[in-house]
């Protein structure tokens, strides 16, 4: 059994934190015309596991090319910026004003954890978009923890089905 302290919610929360703040300061930085490409690049050095594990990520606006296990891939749906996926628009570039995580729950460990829940983008018109999520958590060599698995979807929609057949037609059904 390891030593390594188990990961807390505290922990979870903080790396978060930081994710949203980082998307923030993509989008911040593109509108005002400074290098967002160098802060795509530090969000995904600094919170993601790419330099050391796979990383299973799924994003919530691809369709194509739905899986982005490279970096480069990553940092294609983020900013679109190196044409590695050419559905990519820039979903940081937005720009997003707040992004809200709500945890459903954890499972939480001593060298990976995972979260689910839902997270909230809003942008700059005070529109907010509910986003599902699951992340996986490990350490890097430092002790630090990094994103190992990020999947993102829209919540499932569905309009209330037309039932056409009648009662007299279908005999399992009785009134």
């Amino acid at each position: 059994m390891s030593n390594v302290k188990k990961m807390t919610k505290t922990d979870i929360l903080k790396v978060q934190n930081k994710w949203a703040d980082a998307v923030i300061h993509i989008g911040r930085a593109f509108k005002q015309k400074e290098d967002y490409v160098e802060v795509a690049h530090l969000l995904i050095a600094e919170l993601y596991a790419y330099e050391f594990s796979n990383v299973l990520f799924k994003p919530t606006k691809a369709s194509e090319e739905q899986f982005r296990n490279t970096k480069e891939k990553a940092l294609s749906y983020f900013i679109a910026s190196n044409g590695k996926c050419d559905e990519d628009k820039g979903f940081a570039l937005q720009p997003w004003k707040e992004i809200r995580f709500e945890n459903t729950d954890m499972i939480l460990g001593a060298e990976t954890s995972q979260c689910m829940g839902n997270y909230y983008f809003t942008d700059y018109n005070g529109e907010e978009i509910k986003v599902e999520y699951t992340f996986g958590y490990i350490r890097d060599e430092d002790g630090l923890l990094k994103i190992n698995i990020h999947h993102s979807s829209l919540p499932f929609f569905q309009e209330t089905p037309v039932i056409e057949a009648s009662v007299e037609s279908n005999p399992s059904v009785t009134m």
